[in-house]
């Protein structure tokens, strides 16, 4: 998740000579740090999916291994689509290599966590209700998200004010619920 930051670079010396030039070339490095906000927090999202998967494990065997190893793969390619979109964020081809970033971890996650409930890997004891939950959070988020994408037909920065919300949603609104019931 780190590696995201990298691609922001600080304005280059030799072509900073007043404040307002340094303002303007921080300014120019806004697509960046909003793509970089947006990745992280769906790396996040990822990684707490993900744990919620193992947590809820009693073991796992050399496929479920492949396959989060396939997750991962697909995750290490983040720092390449947040770059792209960043730099071409008015263009849909960018903006759907990123969509497309998203969807195939989400889908692999999904297929992964199948697989487990499949070759019996989940703990003894764990509800129904706890798989289906799994599984449901997963087909709404990469639902909403091909909603996300759709909207790059109108504009991408439709797009991504609609993925960054649905992240939101996802990274806080289960906080907010523990907190109402505290």
């Amino acid at each position: 998740m780190t590696l995201l930051v990298l691609d922001i670079r600080v304005p280059p010396v030799a072509t900073v000579h007043s404040e307002a030039a340094l303002g303007h070339a921080l300014l120019a490095l806004l697509p960046g740090f909003v793509m970089y906000a947006m990745s992280f927090l769906t790396l996040g999202i990822f990684w707490i999916g993900q744990q919620t998967q193992l947590n809820n494990l009693e073991h796992a065997d050399r496929d479920l291994a492949w396959l989060h190893i396939a997750f991962l793969a697909a995750i290490a390619i983040m720092p390449f689509s947040t770059r792209l979109l960043a730099e071409f964020i008015e263009y849909r081809t960018a903006f759907l290599v990123y969509w497309l970033n998203v969807l195939v971890p989400g889908v692999i996650l999904y297929g992964a966590w199948r697989y487990a409930e499949y070759a019996h890997l989940p703990r003894a004891g764990i509800a129904a209700q706890i798989g289906a939950a799994i599984d449901r959070r997963i087909i709404v988020a990469q639902c909403l998200y091909a909603f996300g994408a759709a909207l790059c037909l109108i504009n991408t920065y439709w797009s991504i004010a609609f993925i960054f919300l649905v992240q939101l949603n996802y990274a806080l609104a289960p906080g907010f619920r523990r907190l109402a019931r505290a």
